[in-house]
């Protein structure tokens, strides 16, 4: 038998309406909703934000109101908009839940049809402690006296204030629950400043009563809005900036100052005039002349940032205007000083290192994507174009936006986005504060399902067919978090295209003057050159210019963000037009954000590398991530040198074979510098990649040019032939400006003349030298035997036997000190290791070496230290010679090799670093020297390496503070901006290193 299906209730249950409670049904029955007349109540407290709380909330209501209860449920019968009000606030606010169990009567507040005006708060919230204006003469509009001055007056100004914070809160919610008009952003920031403004004038009145009981007010008191309220865009709960200017700034003027933020702390929202002059050193009330002397002289560029957003709010209007017609043309001249750019800049990244980077996502106040992104960027561009355009000068972000769009400085379109999305974070964060009326800005965690929910619907977000209304607000946060993160892009960068390219987004142009001046307010030194820059990469024809005004935007704010933006604009169209030709380069900066930003930073920071991408492109492909993590660290040193044997040993032509050698080295030589500064490898994966790619390419040379002899010969070779390097090449440990030390050894094989062999020999070696040292737009590779024998006195070429009776009987000091780091690098690699082992006991000599020697190299050392600093040269901040620098440590390390190598097997090794490794733990010297050593060699190769990189050519001079030593700073992976700091850092790791030097190479 087949069940007729059941009929379903007209009256919903507690299911149906989203009630979670286990009490729910039996609340529903004692308020007497339980049936159809209740329908609409029930439904209509379902769309409340949180339904339990708000059922709770009427239980608790009815028991306080008794036998008035009736009257409330009446009117929530037959009114629409009081039940839309009265639910949408009880679910929303478990404070104003509270508020109004504590006043029940108060509901009829909501009642009220439209939201007080300012005139009517004032009267109210003065009406409350009974004030009345103020006689004498410094009476006022905004000067009031009141008549309840006791512990009571913070207590009914509190009531007020709430009741009317109240009625404007329900008034913004209720078209979440029912069909009433949404109330727009700007008319409750609006509201609440003005509710704002009446309190602090119904605080100064208390102020007044208590500091001034028995005489007029003695002193003109102006009180200044800053921040969110000097804009007209406060928040629900938000601290209220104030600034006060007196005259005279006397005693009585500071009291009645500080007795006004007592009371209005206490009774409203804490009031902070932390922006005043000095901040909290500085004085609480200063005179009108004392304000402008110190703007005019110590005020610091973010101080005229804040008084953007000034205006007069309550006490002396007049002197308050006075105030501000002052200050203002300062306002508006700060884009001229010349810390401008760095000053914001620095404001910008102070105020996101105060978000803890697990809350960065979700904080919508000071995160990425955030409020305070656009508020920065809308308040920069009114500083650049203010001063010549006065349209600008309003105080409100949205309304700033207008005027820019109107002005032509940001796009119609790009404005109405950032406007919209502005609105949106506000309104999250207005819930948010309304929860609790608590001040805050910071999302659920994403796992407090419950949290988001509650906000989803209070924010009113509806299903949308694929999502819930949490997927849809989460999707909402997503999108408008990415279209805000662009807002450097869109503000700054696209009305300088517009106008410099053929571009009709909206019909508006910066006209030169003011494009000029936009871009050197964006850190642009040389603003004229970059627009330059910009008409000729927009320029461009067809598609490649469309693609460059959609890229340009993004690639200049990064740009803008490095060290040298002019550099790296230029040296980013040199690229651009070097690789016109390939179809790639502009799709993948497209399509790879990694790429194009890796590049940006890459441009601005290295006048080392722009010739190494044109001629090696393939690098640039490297800047994007792979499955494992940046490309650029996915090729491993021992695979490149590889790769260049292997490349070169297909021609028998050395000319083409060391070209193909030299064009792997490019590339090589493009990934590791750009990996470099990108931060991405320390200084002993540099060395050993630099070194690696140098030796390959020295072998592929070798090989070529003999390859080439036996063939011309018709035979074989007459000798074996070997290339020993010395100096940074043998230990492994060059840098981006080294030459390859290097001693070249041959020795006859069985049958051959000795004096053939060697002719052949000095001539292979001569081609190569040459081969490698032909002219290129490469960084120079010179082949330096300087160290051989006699010098360059001496034969470019010996044999085996003839290096063994020179080092056996006539080697100098200086020369045994050299083999200390030769090393078998290319050639025949038995012949390099019989090298090796024949000046062993030369280089580890028995029993260490002798005293005489000791004192000869200290003397050379001082001979040195005297002469070979080049004239002019800073002596603490010359990386290579000066003071604890990298001569220092390395004589200091091979001085305790000489010594102590035939002892310690450990220290029969060329590299600087393993050597005073193996120092530290035969326990030569202590191991806090030993630390200071290495620290200090480790400092001194970065640094000097980053000067390479910055400057482009080789150098070993630390620039003094300034911009270059600023990049410099940056590339070596200084973790601020500030040059001095690592300058200070330097001198200070290598003055230690420098005590410890004098200790033990001296002898001391």
């Amino acid at each position: 038998m087949v069940r007729p299906p059941t009929a379903r209730s007209a009256v919903p249950g507690v299911g149906r309406l989203g009630l979670l409670e286990p009490s729910a049904a039996d609340s529903l029955r004692e308020l007497a909703w339980d049936n159809v007349d209740s329908v609409p109540l029930l439904w209509a407290l379902s769309r409340s934000p949180d339904a339990d709380l708000a059922l709770l909330t009427l239980i608790r209501l009815r028991e306080q109101l008794g036998s008035d209860w009736a009257a409330l449920d009446y009117e929530l019968r037959r009114n629409a908009a009081l039940r839309g009000r009265l639910f949408a606030l009880i679910g929303s606010s478990s404070a104003f839940a509270d508020h109004l169990v504590a006043d029940p009567p108060a509901w009829q507040l909501l009642k009220r049809p439209t939201l007080p005006g300012r005139a009517e708060l004032l009267a109210d919230l003065l009406d409350s402690v009974k004030a009345e204006p103020e006689n004498g003469p410094n009476a006022g509009p905004m000067l009031y006296r009141a008549q309840v001055t006791g512990p009571e007056a913070i207590a009914l100004l509190r009531k007020r204030y709430r009741d009317q914070l109240m009625l404007l809160a329900a008034i913004d919610l209720a078209a979440t629950v029912e069909n009433e008009p949404v109330l727009p952003y700007q008319q409750v920031g609006q509201h609440l400043t003005d509710l704002a403004d009446t309190a602090l004038t119904a605080a100064l009145s208390v102020a007044v009563a208590r500091v001034c009981a028995e005489r007029d007010v003695p002193v003109r008191l102006a009180v200044i809005a800053m921040g969110k309220c000097g804009a007209r865009e406060l928040n629900y709960v938000s601290d209220v900036d104030v600034i006060f200017v007196a005259e005279p700034a006397d005693t009585t003027a500071t009291r009645l100052a500080a007795e006004m933020m007592s009371v209005g702390s206490a009774a409203f929202f804490e009031i902070d005039a932390a922006l005043r002059p000095e901040g909290k050193a500085g004085a609480l009330v200063r005179t009108l002349e004392s304000h402008i002397a110190y703007y005019k002289r110590w005020a610091r560029t973010w101080e005229f940032q804040a008084l953007l957003k000034m205006r007069p709010a309550s006490g002396d209007l007049e002197l308050g205007e006075q105030y501000r017609e002052a200050l203002m043309p300062m306002v508006w001249a700060a884009s001229e000083r010349p810390d401008f750019v760095a000053d914001v800049q620095a404001m910008r990244r102070r105020v996101e290192d105060l978000v803890p980077a697990d809350l960065r996502e979700r904080e919508l106040k000071l995160g990425h994507g955030s409020l305070r992104d656009v508020e920065f960027a809308v308040q920069l561009l009114q500083l650049v174009h203010g001063k010549a355009d006065e349209s600008l000068h309003v105080q409100g972000t949205v309304e700033a936006l207008t005027a820019l769009a109107a002005g032509g400085y940001v796009g119609r379109d790009d404005a109405a986005n950032l406007t919209a999305s502005y609105e949106f974070l506000r309104l999250l964060e207005h819930r948010l504060q309304l929860q609790k009326l608590k001040r805050t800005h910071t999302l659920p965690a994403p796992e407090d399902e419950e949290g988001m929910r509650w906000l989803a619907r209070a924010a009113h977000m509806r299903p949308d067919g694929r999502q819930d209304a949490v997927g849809v607000l989460t999707s909402e946060i997503k999108r408008n978090a990415m279209r805000v993160r662009r807002l450097h892009a869109k503000l700054f960068y696209r009305p300088l295209l517009e106008s410099v390219a053929r571009l009709d987004a909206d019909n508006l142009r910066l006209s030169p003057e003011a494009a000029v001046r936009q871009l050197a307010a964006l850190g642009y030194v040389a603003p004229e050159n970059a627009l330059g820059h910009l008409k000729a990469l927009t320029g461009e024809v067809g598609r490649k210019g469309r693609i460059q005004a959609l890229l340009l935007p993004t690639l200049l704010e990064w740009l803008g963000e490095t060290p040298n933006p002019d550099a790296g604009l230029l040296a980013y169209r040199r690229v651009s037009e070097g690789l016109d030709n390939e179809i790639w380069f502009l799709r993948e900066l497209r399509d790879e954000g990694a790429i194009a930003q890796r590049l940006m930073i890459v441009l601005g920071s290295s006048a080392y590398l722009p010739d190494l991408l044109i001629n090696a492109p393939e690098t640039i492909r490297m800047y994007a991530d792979g499955p494992d993590g940046p490309l650029l660290l996915a090729t491993q040193p021992s695979d490149v040198a590889r790769g260049i044997l292997s490349g070169a040993s297909r021609y028998d032509d050395p000319k083409r074979a060391v070209a193909t050698a030299r064009s792997l080295r490019r590339h090589e030589l493009a990934r590791v510098a750009s990996a470099d500064v990108l931060g991405m490898l320390d200084v002993a994966q540099v060395c050993e990649a630099l070194s690696s790619v140098w030796i390959a390419t020295l072998e592929a040379a070798l090989q070529a040019v003999i390859r080439a002899s036996e063939a011309e010969l018709g035979r074989p070779a007459p000798a074996d032939f070997a290339v020993i390097g010395m100096g940074r090449l043998g230990g492994m440990e060059l840098g981006y400006g080294s030459d390859a030390d290097v001693i070249f050894v041959c020795d006859p094989r069985p049958g051959e003349d000795e004096t053939v062999a060697v002719k052949w020999a000095i001539g292979v070696a001569e081609q190569v030298q040459r081969l490698l040292g032909a002219p290129s737009t490469d960084p120079p590779l010179q082949v330096d035997a300087g160290l051989r024998p006699e010098g360059r006195n001496g034969a470019l070429v010996r044999t085996l036997a003839a290096y063994a009776a020179y080092y056996e009987n006539w080697a100098q000091s200086w020369e045994v000190q050299a083999l200390l780091r030769a090393h078998q690098v290319a050639g025949d690699r038995d012949l390099g290791i019989r090298f090796l082992r024949t000046i062993d006991p030369i280089r580890y000599p028995e029993g260490g070496m002798s005293p005489e020697g000791v004192r000869e190299i200290r003397r050379i050392k001082a001979r040195v230290d005297s002469e070979r600093l080049p004239r002019g040269a800073n002596p603490a901040t010359h990386t290579k010679l000066g003071r604890g620098g990298l001569a220092d440590i390395e004589w200091t390390v091979q001085l305790l090799q000489l010594l102590h190598a035939n002892e310690v097997p450990a220290l029969h090794n060329t590299s600087t670093l393993e050597s005073l490794d193996a120092i530290e733990r035969a326990e030569l010297i202590d191991a806090a020297d030993a630390a200071l050593l290495r620290d200090a060699w480790l400092t001194a190769t970065k640094a000097r390496n980053a000067l390479v990189l910055v400057r482009g050519k080789p150098a070993d001079q630390l620039p003094g503070p300034g911009t270059l030593l600023s990049a410099i700073a940056r590339v070596a992976g200084w973790p601020t901006d500030d040059g001095s700091e690592f300058l200070d850092h330097y001198m200070r790791v290598t003055r230690r290193a420098k005590t410890v030097v004098e200790r033990v190479f001296g002898g001391e």
